[in-house]
C-alpha cells in the first residue's frame, strides 16, 4: 500500500514517523461554514429536519443530499495486514487510516475505516448489513485467505453496491496493466504465454483469475506445496477450482518445474526464488517479483534473466503499486451507479492504466507513477464506461 516517491536520499526515521502518525492520519470537516446562528440553522436543527423528513418520504434523496454515496469504508478485520500477519483489528487501524487517506488524495472520495474485532465471517457480513444506509461502497483490506473470498462473496451478495477486495482484484489490475506492456515491449502475444505465478493466496488467485479472462494461453500456480494441478487432494475449494481450468500442460513438481519455458513469472509469496530456476525461463523473460518489502528474487538478479522486471517497492523500476487501481476503480463505480464492481471494469481499468505509459513505454516504464494526475480519472472514466450502466 505504499505510494511511490522520488528517490529519497534521506533515511526516514522511526521518530518522524510516529511524530506522522499521532492523533491519526483523518479528519473530518464540514463542508459549509457553521459560524452563524443561520448557518446553524441551516446545517442542523431546524433545517436538517426537513431533508430527513424528505428522505423518509423519497428514499431516493438519500443519495443526493447525505455523504453516504461518495464514501468508502475500508473494512479490515486484522488477520493479513501487509506483511505483519495476524494482529489484530486494533493494530491494522493505522493501515486502514492511510488507505482511507488513499481515497481521498487519488479519487476525490471519502473514506472512513472500519476495522472489526471478529474474523466470522458472517458476523462481518451482518455488520455491513447493518451499517449499510451509512456507506455507498466497501473496500475489504488485509483479510486473510482463503476467508477473504468467501467473505467478499457473501457481502457482494448481502450488499446493493460496489464491493471489492482490493489485495485481491487491485493488485491484479495492476499486474495485468504491467503484463501488457511487458508483453509488448518483449514481442509476445498474450495467446502465446505461459505465466507462473508463485503465491495461492488472495492476490495470486485474483491474478490468475484476471489473466484467464484477457486470454492468456497457460497460467500455472504454485503454492508452499508445488505447482497446483487437478490430482492434488490438498487442495481447499478456491485452489481446486482453479487447478481445473489453469495449467493446462499438466506440469508436475515444484517452482523449478513450472518455470521451464515460462515466459513471465509472477511472486505474490514471502518465498524465495533461485537464480538458477530462473534460468530455466524462455529468453526475454518478464520476472515480477512482487513480496515486499523483500522481492523473491532482487531486481539486479532478475534482470540476468529477464528484459523487464517489476517488484512492489518504491525504490526500485515498475512498481506493482495498487494504489493505481482502487481509487478509480470506486470512484468510476460511484460515478455510474454501479451495484457492482464487474470483472469487464477490471479489465477496462487494466487497459486504462496500461494505456498511460504509452508516451514513454520502457523496460523501466511499464505502468505509470502512482502520482501521475492522469491516473485516477482515466481509470474512473473506463470503469464506468464499462459498467454499462
Amino acid at each position: 500500500m505504499s505510494v511511490s516517491t522520488a528517490s529519497t536520499t534521506t533515511p526516514i526515521t522511526r521518530d518522524e514517523i510516529f511524530a506522522a502518525h499521532e492523533g491519526g492520519k483523518l479528519t473530518v470537516e464540514s463542508t459549509m461554514p457553521l459560524d452563524t446562528k443561520r448557518a446553524l440553522s441551516i446545517a442542523y436543527t431546524p433545517g436538517v429536519a426537513q431533508v430527513s423528513r424528505e428522505i423518509a418520504e423519497d428514499p431516493s434523496k438519500h443519495a443526493t443530499h447525505t455523504w453516504a454515496s461518495r464514501l468508502v469504508v475500508v473494512v479490515s478485520d486484522g488477520t493479513a495486514v501487509l506483511g505483519l500477519g495476524d494482529i489484530g483489528a486494533a493494530a491494522s487501524l493505522p493501515v486502514m487510516e492511510g488507505k482511507s487517506a488513499l481515497f481521498r488524495e487519488f479519487g476525490g472520495l471519502n473514506s472512513i475505516p472500519l476495522v472489526l474485532d471478529t474474523t466470522d465471517v458472517d458476523e462481518i457480513v451482518e455488520t455491513l448489513v447493518r451499517l449499510r444506509p451509512s456507506f455507498g461502497a466497501v473496500n475489504l483490506e488485509d483479510i486473510a485467505a482463503p476467508r477473504c473470498f468467501e467473505l467478499e462473496e457473501k457481502v457482494i451478495e448481502a450488499l446493493d453496491c460496489p464491493v471489492m477486495h482490493d489485495d485481491q482484484h487491485g493488485t491484479a489490475v495492476v499486474v495485468l496493466a504491467a503484463l501488457t506492456n511487458a508483453a509488448k515491449l518483449t514481442g509476445r502475444r498474450f495467446e502465446d504465454m505461459r505465466v507462473v505465478i508463485a503465491g495461492a493466496g488472495s492476490a495470486g488467485i485474483a491474478i490468475a483469475e484476471i489473466l484467464t479472462a484477457r486470454g492468456i494461453g497457460d497460467v500455472i500456480i504454485t503454492d508452499s506445496k508445488g505447482v497446483i494441478h487437478r490430482d492434488r487432494d490438498d487442495l481447499n475449494h478456491v485452489k481446486a477450482r482453479y487447478a481445473a481450468k489453469t495449467n493446462r500442460n499438466h506440469v508436475l513438481g515444484g517452482i523449478a518445474d513450472a518455470l521451464e519455458g515460462a515466459d513471465a513469472f509472477i511472486g505474490v509469496s514471502s518465498s524465495k526464488v533461485a537464480e538458477e530456476d530462473l534460468a530455466r525461463m524462455n529468453d526475454d523473460a518478464i520476472i515480477f517479483a512482487l513480496s515486499n518489502p523483500d522481492p523473491e528474487v532482487m531486481p539486479d538478479v532478475a534482470a540476468r534473466h529477464a528484459a523487464v522486471v517489476a517488484t512492489g517497492r518504491s525504490d526500485f523500476p515498475n512498481q506493482i503499486n495498487n494504489v493505481l487501481a482502487f481509487p478509480g476503480i470506486f470512484r468510476g463505480a460511484l460515478d455510474a451507479g454501479a451495484r457492482r464492481i464487474t470483472s469487464e471494469m477490471k479489465l477496462a481499468a487494466a487497459e486504462a492504466i496500461a494505456e498511460l505509459a504509452d508516451d514513454k513505454l520502457s523496460s523501466d516504464y511499464i505502468v505509470p507513477s502512482p502520482l501521475d494526475p492522469r491516473v485516477g480519472p482515466a481509470v474512473a472514466a473506463a470503469v464506468a464506461a464499462a459498467s454499462g450502466q
